[in-house]
């Protein structure tokens, strides 16, 4: 099986400067998706660079967690659906019939609206993924562990009983550890559907900085309804409506210069 290569290492990542970085480490062209005979996304077209935060705006039922979800190619799951078009990471398809599909989920991690903590201890929620690839040397487990809890920013909230449920946890606590779960295997991209949603507005805040930690090792891609999530958060801006992609620009231009009037209207809250 075709396994899309890492594009450096994780050593290599972190001292990299922005402008060395892959302006195309995500290509998306010409890109439909289907549900059925319902066309959920029309035609877009999209690069988005290594290690930077895009945001996916947009009023409900636009595509945007439709097409995040194509990233990773876990909209597969359902059944009936059909793509045109294409998605490129790091110079390969993900729809190139060599690539295992699992495999292609462990490089591309997800974390989704509602925080899904597994019934099992924090410590085996962080170490679920290496276990299952066979992964059990206790030292290489514990560093996983550690590791993972501190780019998650919970290490300090939680290294006293990494062995109690993962159910105990906050709801912000729990949208953490699944950050740290998703970052064990050190995947490049991480997913984020609407991350926040459920969260107060402290623990949003918490997220919100994770996110900006985060992108020096990581390319996040970001769902979100808060359009001033997206001014914090992001680097860059993509505004879906009716399943096209209306504009896509710097976030900061985005917000106080868009080329489009619709974004404008949307934006400015005369529709959404």
């Amino acid at each position: 099986m075709t396994e899309i290569p890492r594009p450096k290492t994780q050593q290599a990542a972190k001292g990299t400067q922005a402008g060395d970085r892959n302006s195309k480490f995500i290509e998306i062209k010409n890109f439909s998706f289907f549900y059925g005979a319902a066309q959920a996304i029309h035609d877009v077209t999209m690069d988005m660079p290594e290690r930077n935060v895009t945001a996916f705006i947009g009023p409900s039922g636009c595509g945007k967690s439709t097409l995040l979800r194509n990233l990773n190619r876990m909209n597969d799951l359902i059944d009936g659906v059909r793509h045109e078009g294409d998605i490129i990471v790091n110079g390969h398809s993900i729809y190139d019939p060599l690539v295992e599909v699992i495999s292609l989920r462990k490089r591309i991690g997800m974390v989704f609206q509602k925080s899904n903590p597994f019934p099992k201890s924090i410590y085996e929620n962080v170490v679920y993924s290496l276990r299952v690839a066979g992964q059990n040397s206790r030292p290489v487990l514990d560093e996983t562990v550690e590791r993972s809890l501190r780019s998650a920013a919970l290490w300090d909230e939680v290294k006293d009983r990494l062995h109690e449920s993962a159910l105990g946890l906050s709801g912000g606590q729990m949208q953490r550890l699944c950050i740290a779960r998703a970052i064990a295997n050190r995947p490049e991209i991480l997913l984020m559907d609407e991350p926040c949603s459920a969260l107060d507005p402290i623990a949003t805040m918490k997220i919100e900085q994770l996110i900006l930690s985060l992108k020096s090792e990581f390319t996040i891609v970001i769902v979100t309804h808060n359009m001033q999530q997206a001014t914090r958060c992001s680097d860059l801006t993509a505004f879906f409506y009716l399943g096209k992609l209306i504009e896509f620009d710097r976030t900061e231009k985005i917000f106080t210069n868009p080329s489009q009037k619709q974004t404008e209207e949307y934006i400015t809250g005369r529709f959404g």
